[in-house]
């Protein structure tokens, strides 16, 4: 008798060369601390990092981005790692796409490319998928030209899903028709959220913002005692979520947003500025930050510049320095007197150990508290601090 036959049927994750470049702006030392964040993107996108490499390059090559001596370099190099994909910290052309792609063999991704991905992963609601699907092809119109190319090969996983893989005959036509399409169900799904927020126009709006992974969600649980999905994982939350919160007889409410990024794709904002109405029509922001990461000072920039594309620049702030259990009290207090002399004040808090959030609570009361006292003068609360005037 025969003996049994056995197939693997298991799917295995890909394997990714990450690609960076230095200069005389951006030395290696800073080409490094981007590549660790995109190792984690890559993670986050479900593929194993073979090996991070680095390329001095003054100026990037029209046609390969970093010039064909290395490009052959790297060729060898994922012919002898054997990985199936490589991505690059930086956006490419659709042409430089073409001409590494075939070259190296190997699926080839930018950075902004990695996070649609992500993104389309990750959505949830009807607003979300519809808005990544639209950042998609907007991402994937200006390179149909290698688009046959690319899919005739068959290849699946990170940076195929969605529009590309579909339908490989799609054109520019039927993406333009399908771009139209999903901007008209995104101002139908805009008006019902315009219609949703007007309906809570007598409440405080307070919203978490801050580069992603910084612990906004786990505030979030911790402050409405909801549970709303937190991970230790860039882009865990895409969708705005709002939660009612009443902190010793003083109501608001409190949403949850997408963090933001380093070179966040352009498309992306674009398409969720309509998610991002949470932030722009809030009455107060709290920014949430990662003090325990070294690059924090860099990702408030961030926040900060990205929050003035959005129109939300001049909102009233309340910075918060999460994940303070995460250094011993020398390197806080370093931390923290680094931080002030760029940011003001912040309160350092623990969303893990519960370090500060009664303060945290404090905080909130008397800001929410201020709040309505401005806006809402001539409302008839039957709130005691409303009454009393006291805070």
């Amino acid at each position: 008798m025969p003996k049994p036959e056995f197939f693997e049927t298991a799917v295995k994750k890909e394997s990714a060369l990450l690609i960076g470049v230095s200069n005389f702006l951006t030395p290696p030392t800073k080409i490094r601390e981007y590549l660790d964040e995109l190792s984690e993107l890559t993670d986050t996108a479900g593929a194993d990092v073979a090996d991070t490499i680095i390329f001095k390059q003054d100026k990037p090559i029209a046609g390969t981005f970093i010039g064909s001596g290395k490009l052959e370099m790297l060729r060898l190099r994922v012919v002898e790692t054997g990985v199936n994909m490589v991505v690059f910290d930086e956006d490419l052309s659709p042409s430089q796409v073409r001409n590494i792609d075939r070259i190296l063999g190997v699926k080839v991704l930018d950075r902004s490319g990695l996070i649609l991905h992500i993104f389309s992963e990750r959505a949830r609601s009807a607003q979300a998928r519809a808005q990544v699907e639209l950042a998609q092809l907007q991402y994937l119109l200006p390179r149909l030209t290698g688009l046959w190319q690319h899919l005739g090969r068959e290849r699946g996983g990170i940076g195929l899903k969605g529009a590309g893989e579909k339908e490989i005959e799609t054109d520019r036509r039927i993406i333009r028709e399908k771009i139209t399409k999903l901007k008209e169900e995104l101002k139908h799904i805009d008006r019902q959220s315009i219609t949703r927020r007007k309906q809570r126009d007598t409440m405080v709006r307070v919203a978490l913002v801050g580069y992603t992974n910084v612990g906004k969600s786990t505030l979030m649980n911790i402050l409405s005692k909801s549970d709303v999905l937190a991970e230790n994982r860039l882009f865990a939350t895409l969708d705005a979520t709002v939660r009612k919160v009443v902190l010793e007889d003083t109501p608001f409410l409190l949403s949850d947003t997408v963090g933001f990024i380093r070179k966040l794709p352009h498309t992306l904002i674009e398409c969720f500025k309509s998610t991002l109405d949470e932030v722009r029509e809030t009455d107060l922001l709290i920014h949430v930050s990662d003090i325990s990461n070294p690059a924090v000072e860099e990702h408030n920039k961030v926040v900060l510049t990205t929050l003035k594309e959005i129109g939300a620049g001049e909102k009233p702030l309340l910075h918060i320095l999460n994940k303070s259990d995460l250094l011993d009290p020398e390197s806080l207090d370093e931390r923290l007197e680094q931080l002030k002399l760029m940011n003001g004040d912040g309160l350092p808090v623990s969303a893990f150990t519960g370090n500060n959030i009664a303060e945290l609570r404090i905080l909130l009361i008397k800001k929410v508290r201020e709040i309505y006292r401005n806006k809402y003068p001539n409302l008839n609360y039957t709130l005691g601090f409303y009454e009393t005037n006291e805070l």
